[in-house]
């Protein structure tokens, strides 16, 4: 199954697969204290958790466990985050999630909601699951608004890593 959205587009986004060269561009993400304060469990050490970030996700893309793919603006290029469909484990259950993270120049402008959307109709189309989840701390709003606007509903509230977390999930 190929959960990655290499080469798909929407209106002002595209994907491809992250690369060890895009550590430099994901930086900053880490580097901001506001992407962490929801998780606990993370490096505090900005080039740390950047290092463990993408290690994530080689090694998914290695055991075919999804993946979150470059999001890149389609006009520039640029790289504004992360977007794509995990295999994961949660409360003994295999489920298909979509995960999200925008670089915070970026927030508040929809292209996680556009990127997450698109994630969706993948997984539709390809047939990758029946229903899809996000994995959301209690206390980060923001994403859970994202969920909300893919068309998500509050299931359940979990502790997953050590973290207590919504799940949100929609049928396909």
């Amino acid at each position: 199954m190929d959960f990655l959205l290499v080469g798909r587009e929407t209106k002002r986004l595209a994907f491809r697969e992250v690369r060890p060269t895009d550590f430099e561009d994901w930086l900053p993400f880490h580097q901001d204290k506001r992407t962490s304060e929801f998780w606990e469990g993370l490096s505090l050490n900005p080039i740390e958790a950047c290092e463990q970030d993408l290690e994530r996700t080689f090694y998914r893309y290695k055991n075919r466990l999804g993946g979150k793919n470059a999001v890149l603006l389609k006009e520039t290029g640029q790289l504004i985050g992360q977007c794509g469909l995990l295999l994961q484990n949660v409360d003994g259950q295999k489920e298909l999630e979509i995960g999200y993270s925008i670089l915070p120049e970026y927030w508040k402008k929809g292209f996680a909601t556009e990127a997450a959307i698109k994630c969706k109709q993948h997984a539709k189309k390809n047939k990758l699951a029946k229903t899809l989840i996000s994995i959301i701390q209690v206390n980060n709003i923001p994403s859970q608004k994202v969920a909300l606007a893919n068309g998500m509903v509050l299931e359940k509230t979990t502790t997953y890593h050590k973290n207590l977390v919504h799940i949100f999930r929609v049928r396909l």
